[in-house]
């Protein structure tokens, strides 16, 4: 996993050292620890820098099974966790959201949904989307504008689509023949199909 996210280029990760809970020698983990910096150092990760968080995952699921409610400090195997979380959320940056150019998404499925109409679904690659927006259809068809009457992420409604988002866009007067996976969304206007170019 680890050459994985490096070829990928994956810019910061944090460890889960799961299972503790089977091992009562506290200098095996040390020793564990160690080796996984080692291994995180030779695929070019800051390995000495990286957080390394030990817990019990299964422990912490059977504690939450009987009681899920339960708070922070109630559980150490749950505090792990809740550990594990902020140390995400404090060692993994944001990404930059370029969401000052123009709206560009490619589709990558569409849908027709009975009663609603036709959802193009992608990944919103800059720019962004409001419901009531004017976008082009550009692609493989003729160039069609439509109107966006609604947004959703993860079945969730929403006013408004940034860069970086995943989302399904229900588009006014589209048929589902007339859209296509490797056709795009766009502000109108900014960009163009072409069937020829010189090299």
């Amino acid at each position: 996993h680890i050459l994985l996210a490096q070829q990928v280029g994956v810019p910061a990760i944090v460890v889960f050292l799961n299972k503790i809970d089977q091992v009562d020698d506290e200098e095996l983990l040390e020793l564990v620890e160690l080796e996984i910096r080692e291994t995180l150092d030779r695929y070019n990760f800051p390995g000495s820098e990286i957080p390394i968080i030990s817990g019990s995952a299964l422990l912490a699921v059977e504690a939450l099974s009987k009681d899920s409610q339960i708070q922070k400090g109630k559980d150490p195997w749950v505090d792990k966790i809740y550990q594990l979380m902020e140390t995400v959320d404090n060692a993994i940056p944001l990404p930059q959201r370029d969401i000052e150019k123009q709206f560009l998404m490619a589709v990558e499925n569409v849908v027709s949904i009975t009663g609603r109409g036709t959802v193009a679904t992608g990944r919103v690659e800059r720019g962004q989307i409001k419901v009531g927006d004017t976008v082009e259809v550009i692609g493989l068809k003729d160039t069609q504008t439509t109107t966006v009457i609604g947004l959703e992420m993860f079945q969730k409604t929403l006013e408004m689509s940034v860069a970086g988002d995943n989302v399904g866009i229900l588009l006014r007067g589209v048929q589902k023949n007339e859209i296509q996976r490797g056709m795009v969304l766009a502000e109108p206007g900014s960009i163009t199909p072409h069937t020829r170019f010189q090299a």
